[in-house]
This record gives structure tokens, sequence and C-alpha cells, in this order.
């Protein structure tokens, strides 16, 4: 098997709404559009993003009703506190302010009017391993 593209599908009630956020904000292209659907799709971006109104009938009848929730899209990226500044000045809010956890994770999300939680998220260098006490 040879996988040539990643694609995250996300079933929301407003197609539109998060098309508008993906493209504004995170310089996502419209692949292909129609009534309830939108395929999106960045040249620099590891995944692509399909998005599906909640309820349509292309979705198996146990999929239908159910919402993108309880999933975060993360993005890995470099210079975090100028994105962070950028989408604050383009008035997205900031649903957790950038921090740092102690395994060396810069983060910070927003989440897109469907409540799709976008996290942003830069590596810093890792501590050097402590001496093992070897011969």
């Amino acid at each position: 098997m040879q996988i040539t593209t990643s694609t995250v599908s996300l079933t929301v009630d407003d197609v539109a709404a998060s098309q508008d956020f993906f493209t504004t904000h995170l310089a996502y292209e419209v692949q292909a559009a129609a009534d309830g659907f939108a395929s999106l799709t960045r040249k620099d971006a590891g995944v692509d993003i399909v998005l599906l109104q909640r309820g349509t009938e292309v979705l198996p009848a146990d999929q239908r009703d159910r919402h993108a929730s309880g999933l975060i899209l993360a993005f890995t990226l470099n210079g975090i506190e100028d994105e962070e500044k950028r989408l604050r000045t383009e008035g997205v809010e900031i649903t957790m302010p950038l921090r740092e956890e102690p395994w060396g994770e810069r983060l910070f999300q927003v989440t897109d009017p469907n409540g799709i939680v976008v996290q942003f998220v830069e590596w810093t260098e890792a501590a050097a391993p402590a001496d093992t006490g070897g011969a």
C-alpha cells in the first residue's frame, strides 16, 4: 500500500462556516464544494480536510448525526508566537492560551464556529538525556 494523501473528514452543522474559517485563517484552499460538502487542501499541510453536513445521506445511517467532537486537529509549526499573534489580530478567539508543557511541547488552541478544536504545536529542544553511568 502507498498512501498518497491523508484526509480527516469532519461532520459539522454548518459546512460554510468551517470552510470560511479554514480558508480565511488557516490558508486552506477549496478543492471541491457542493451543498453540504467541502474538500479543503494546503500544499504544505500533512492533511486535507473534508467537511460534511451533519445528517447527510452520504454517510452510513449510524454516522449521519454524529458531530466532530472530542477531536483535536493539531498542526505542528515553527514560529508559534507569531501565529498566535496573527490569529488574535484577525479576530480569532484563542480558546487555550499559549503554554509550554514539561516535555517540551509549546501549544495553543482555537475553536472554529462548529466547535472543531485546532491546536498549534511547536516543539522545543528537549533536554539532553541524563547520564546513565556507562563505563
